[in-house]
């Protein structure tokens, strides 16, 4: 793939145009105990607070914008570990779409309920993101709908790079830049307009140790199947498919690194973000957080963190910061 048929700086800035009303232009917070921490500024963007919980309303609400009338009258369909699936259904409901969601049974139940209150249909299938693939695809090729996908598509890309055009604004002085990283959506939008900015700018990818598919592909140089296994930061799960067409290349070519950390590291870092931070913020979205205080980042000056999501199940939530070792590979035995 070549650079220019990546997404553009100039599709992220109409993105912004186009999803501007129904999107919250998300804070940031100075944070002091990060800084003691690291010993430079460290400023959370708090996209956790956006709508739906998190920043995959972005994509949703740029890619139904952008679909033809006949698209909308057949409906859409998506697979999803949660969130995107959540921005998807919230999105189409106000646009009057119907909408499926394809899920695998690994996703928690709090995450199902939260797509089925924004109006979305929820079809539970196998064990994976690629199982429930199927029954998309089946979906799509028989009754005629729309699959948008939840991080490889243009239009999704886009909506995420909005998330990049704020912190631009709100921390112009940034070095480093931490971002969640799982199909790539995110962190590929972000990288686009952050690079053609500041390309000074050291961006960083952050995803557990337990499924990362993003690193584990980009160590292979390809696109790999990667087991999906239970982790705190289920909504970094699944593949970025064999077949991909724009996230990998653009991780691969923007992206300076990307980490890991542990499921201990995770757990760590969603006590921190509660108790220092006064922030209720799901595995996924700790990510960067916990990279940070196990000292997996080179800090050379001011930090910017997203955290991406805060759907995370409350009843988790409370045994975490109350100091229990929630075990999620044994409980999801």
């Amino acid at each position: 793939m070549k650079e220019e048929d990546f997404v553009t700086a100039e599709q992220i800035v109409a993105a912004q145009q186009t999803i501007s009303a129904p999107i919250r232009k998300t804070p940031v917070n100075l944070s002091p105990s990060l800084e003691a921490h690291t010993g430079v500024p460290v400023h959370l963007k708090l996209e956790h607070t956006q709508v739906t919980g998190s920043f995959k309303l972005r994509g949703a609400t740029n890619a139904i914008a952008r679909l033809t009338e006949d698209q909308k009258a057949k409906g859409v369909v998506g697979v999803s570990t949660g969130n995107h699936g959540r921005g998807l259904a919230y999105a189409a409901n106000a646009a009057g779409v119907r909408c499926i969601i394809c899920m695998s049974s690994l996703v928690p139940q709090a995450k199902i309920d939260g797509i089925k209150s924004h109006g979305a249909e929820v079809r539970i299938i196998g064990r994976s993101q690629d199982e429930a693939q199927e029954e998309v695809d089946r979906l799509v090729n028989e009754e005629g709908m729309t699959m948008i996908p939840p991080f490889d598509h243009p239009d999704i890309i886009a909506g995420q790079g909005t998330v990049g055009l704020e912190i631009l604004e709100q921390v112009p002085d940034m070095a480093t830049l931490l971002v969640p990283v799982s199909g790539g959506g995110l962190i590929s939008g972000v990288a686009a307009i952050v690079k053609a900015r500041r390309p000074d700018v050291r961006i960083v990818g952050v995803s557990m140790e337990r499924g990362a598919a993003m690193f584990e592909c980009q160590k292979a140089g390809k696109p790999i199947l990667v087991e999906e296994l239970p982790t705190l930061a289920d909504s970094l799960g699944g593949g970025i498919g064999l077949d991909n067409r724009l996230t990998f290349a653009m991780t691969r070519d923007l992206v300076e690194d990307i980490v890991l950390v542990s499921e201990t590291e995770i757990a760590g870092a969603i006590r921190h973000i509660y108790w220092q931070e006064r922030q209720i913020v799901e595995g996924s979205g700790s990510v960067g957080v916990a990279a940070l205080l196990a000292g997996k980042i080179e800090n050379s000056g001011p930090v910017a963190v997203i955290m991406s999501g805060g759907n995370i199940d409350m009843k988790q939530h409370h045994r975490i910061i109350s100091g229990e070792d929630v075990d999620v590979t044994k409980e999801a035995a």
